[in-house]
């Protein structure tokens, strides 16, 4: 086991060991909750759609093996190259894009086949392209100008592509990069009246909605799901009423794998819903709270790795992927428990879905990249001082 970290799977073992967790998780969530699924498109047989995410998973894997051998700082000129490609595919995908529930967010790969949401690429490149710009500033006194042409043109121009499509998205997308600029010591004064900025934005676009119906086709949507948040509808909240059935079902203590009867009465169990459906079978204690303690490890370590790292793109890309798979995770979790009202955001790693979890597996990568540079770099540190060379785990 020392050898294969030492000499291939290489950078941080823990991280190393979330993401191989979080992927045996979602296995066999997924295989439990599919039964509904299979028996609409498959004639009742679940294989097909477990080979189908043990494949995506498995290439996940490869993608952050390969996105981990990679040095970081080309993820730096790779983001510089994307970042306005990313936003032609978006606008795109608005365009012409896959409709679904009145929301274009998704492009088809012509040779495959299969159906990518052009979103998940731009919350990589953006965070990637944005830690480059901070970096770049490091010496240099921010000014408003500054601020507005360098970090929020393309945070607002990505975020406002994703906008018509996924409010949530686009939402968490743009917190994520307001910690981000927080972090690298943006003037918060600064950073205060982007905010505000931002929120007049919105508003006078919900009023040009109002008046161009096309312009937000979700804002219905949206707004029927904020209106019946807490409230007792029946109709409006069934997600969620269905979710908590769940959770009080699953007890605190694991029921089981294969148990979860939610699965025949629960929308979507195997994604948008997939943490309600963890707690049934495993308890509130193991799957639930276990699962959060996994992404709060990730990020614990992510915060670690940023804090070692000499090189300020690292840090700062290390913390952004990180916070945003995070936050994307607490979200999820949110919901199902009632906390926030329905986002349709799926739970990285674990719920099944397509090419999220390439680019989930793909910020992962990224991250070990770093944590690689982080760990080879003290180690010939320390090998040149005559210390003997610490394991990477352990550091």
């Amino acid at each position: 086991m020392t050898r294969l970290f030492n000499e291939h799977l290489r950078g941080d073992r823990t991280i190393w060991m979330v993401a191989l967790l979080l992927g045996v998780v979602s296995l066999l969530a997924v295989y439990s909750s599919i039964a509904s699924l299979a028996f609409k498109h498959e004639g009742g047989s679940t294989l097909h759609f477990l080979f189908k995410h043990g494949m995506m998973l498995a290439t996940g894997g490869l993608i952050m093996y390969y996105a981990h051998r990679l040095r970081f700082g080309v993820y730096s000129k790779l983001a510089q190259m994307l970042i306005w490609a990313t936003l032609g595919l978006l606008v795109v995908t608005l365009l012409l894009g896959t409709n679904l529930n009145d929301a274009s967010r998704w492009l088809r790969i012509p040779v495959i086949g299969q159906s990518f949401q052009t979103s998940d690429l731009a919350k990589v490149v953006l965070v990637l392209y944005l830690s480059r710009v901070l970096a770049k500033q490091r010496d240099e006194p921010w000014t408003f100008r500054d601020v507005l042409v360098k970090l929020m043109v393309p945070a607002a121009a990505i975020c406002g592509a994703i906008l018509p499509a996924n409010f949530s998205t686009a939402a968490l997308l743009f917190a994520t990069c307001m910690v981000l600029f927080f972090i690298a010591e943006v003037p918060i004064k600064y950073l205060l009246s982007v905010v505000v900025i931002a929120i007049g934005a919105f508003a006078l676009l919900l009023l040009l909605s109002r008046s161009v119906p096309g312009l937000l086709p979700r804002l219905d949507t949206w707004a029927t799901r904020v209106e019946s948040f807490g409230k007792e509808d029946p109709d409006a909240n069934y997600q969620v009423d269905n979710a908590k059935v769940a959770i009080v079902n699953g007890g605190l203590l694991p029921n089981g794998p294969g148990t979860g009867t939610s699965r025949n009465f629960l929308p979507h169990p195997y994604s948008d819903m997939i943490f309600a459906f963890i707690i049934e079978e495993y308890g509130s204690v193991i799957g639930g709270l276990g699962l959060l303690l996994l992404y709060l490890i990730l990020l614990g370590r992510a915060v670690r790795i940023a804090a070692r790292c000499p090189r300020r793109f690292g840090s700062l890309a290390a913390l952004g992927l990180s916070l945003g798979l995070v936050l994307q995770a607490m979200v999820n979790m949110a919901v199902a428990v009632n906390l926030v009202p329905v986002t349709g955001q799926p739970l990285p790693l674990v719920s099944m879905g397509g090419t999220s979890t390439w680019f989930t597996c793909l910020s992962i990568g990224i991250v070990l990249s770093v944590s690689r540079s982080v760990y080879d770099e003290e180690g010939a540190s320390n090998e040149q001082k005559g210390r003997p060379r610490t394991a990477n785990a352990i550091a």
